[in-house]
């Protein structure tokens, strides 16, 4: 066989192997996929102006009925992007159940590395004046959001006029074993910070996880605004997931994993 010939070949096997990757790819819903230069590690980034590869999930606090979410597609800013409403109150009760809804990333499993998006929102229509509108990003999601790390927002903290309020701006958790109650009683201020929020508008948050450790970033900040040492599910893996908390309109877009 001559050289041309080889090359054709191989050139007509790497056309058809593209084919197939793009048709994955689309099928998958993840509209822009690759390989980052610089680090070599694949990328995954979804733009989140559709319901396709969510999963919802709304989960359910010391034996609770779970907390009614809906979730669609909307505009926030000018920009289409997920809408999940957590309306997490008791029937016939002014009490939220501490609650929480999952938007679980079906076709990922993440591990170590790198996930970012843009994120607004805060206390739904309706809610409690004490609520503060919590969204963030799960990852590691286990048992279809039963188990799960956790870093998010408490949008209306970061610009409060009480200082302690400030200080709760940000926060991890690891579900269930390490809510916030838990983890603010035993350790605290270790496992939530002050960062400056505008609840008017997006957020970019960034979440870099290495083993045990864990570290977010918000607005570009070159350094982190919370570290954890000790991620409390340990080394492990599982689906990334957009997080809304008790009584919160929450909006999500421009997802990317790495």
């Amino acid at each position: 066989m001559t050289k041309v010939k080889k090359a054709l070949i191989a050139g007509s096997v790497l056309v058809c192997l593209l084919a197939v990757s793009v048709k994955a790819l689309r099928a998958s819903g993840i509209r822009n996929a690759g390989v980052d230069l610089e680090t070599g590690m694949q990328v995954s980034t979804l733009p989140l102006d559709s319901m396709d590869r969510l999963e919802m999930q709304s989960v359910k606090k010391g034996g609770v009925d779970p907390v009614k979410t809906t979730a669609d597609i909307a505009t926030f800013r000018g920009r289409r992007a997920l809408r999940v409403v957590s309306q997490d109150l008791l029937t016939g009760t002014t009490t939220p159940t501490g609650g929480q809804s999952l938007a679980i990333i079906k076709t990922s499993d993440f591990k170590d590395g790198t996930i970012e998006a843009d994120v607004a929102g805060g206390p739904r229509e309706g809610a409690q004046p004490d609520t503060r509108g919590f969204v963030g990003i799960a990852f590691r999601v286990q048992d279809h959001g039963s188990r799960y790390e956790c870093f998010y927002l408490r949008m209306t903290n970061g610009r409060a006029d009480d200082q302690i309020r400030r200080n709760h701006s940000t926060q991890y958790v690891s579900e269930p074993d390490f809510p916030w109650n838990r983890l603010r009683e035993e350790n605290p201020g270790v496992y939530e910070s002050y960062v400056d929020l505008d609840p008017s508008g997006w957020t970019r948050i960034k979440i870099v996880v290495s083993g045990t450790k864990a570290k977010l970033f918000v607005n570009g900040a070159d350094q982190p605004s919370l570290i954890v040492n000790d991620l409390k599910l340990g080394d492990t893996h599982g689906p990334v997931a957009l997080w809304t908390g008790s009584d919160t309109e929450a909006y999500f877009s421009n997802l990317t994993i790495r």
